[in-house]
């Protein structure tokens, strides 16, 4: 489990994170997990077209291969969009969320679980939420079968994963 490494970053408008290309891991297999971690909330958040570019990235914290929060400074490509967007990443599905909906790491990772149980219990029922209904948008068919599986792994998180944002619970400054 890999907490931040920094209280605050005067580049970022969050405490708490560390500018991604300067993350560590516990060792150095978790070290490597996460910077793998880091490639894929990149190229996750530069598949959507309201992303311009990339601006910075930074590591807010999470497991190696497993789950990990990253904040993101984009050039938005629509003015609706703001310049800040958290990723969350590993091998659950993808997400991401505006930082005016979630100011801390812990508050991305219980917001994001909440919306993919949100999600569950609409892909029993054969249903794909969207947005407005607390859904995130991911990229799995709405199916029991998918429900069954991402219910499970959300467990999991719940007990491997969550003590990490919990122990990292520092006051968030918004510019």
């Amino acid at each position: 489990m890999t907490p931040p490494m920094e209280p605050k970053d005067s580049e970022a408008p969050v405490a708490g994170v560390v500018p991604s290309d300067r993350l560590i891991g516990e060792d150095e297999e978790d070290t490597k997990l996460l910077r793998h971690m880091a490639a894929a909330a990149d190229e996750y958040i530069g598949s959507f077209g309201w992303c311009q570019r990339v601006m910075r990235s930074f590591f807010a914290g999470g497991v190696g291969g497993i789950f990990a929060v990253f904040l993101f400074e984009i050039a938005p490509a629509r003015p609706d969009v703001g310049q800040w967007i958290w990723i969350v990443v590993g091998d659950i599905p993808s997400a991401y969320l505006p930082l005016d909906d979630a100011t801390t790491a812990k508050q991305v990772f219980s917001t994001y679980v909440q919306g993919m149980m949100r999600w569950v219990e609409l892909a029993r029922q054969g249903k794909r939420g969207t947005p407005e209904d607390g859904v995130p948008p991911i990229n799995a068919p709405p199916t029991p079968e998918w429900a069954e599986k991402l219910e499970k792994r959300l467990h999991l998180l719940r007990f491997t994963v969550q003590p990490v944002f919990e122990d990292n619970d520092e006051p968030t400054q918004v510019q």
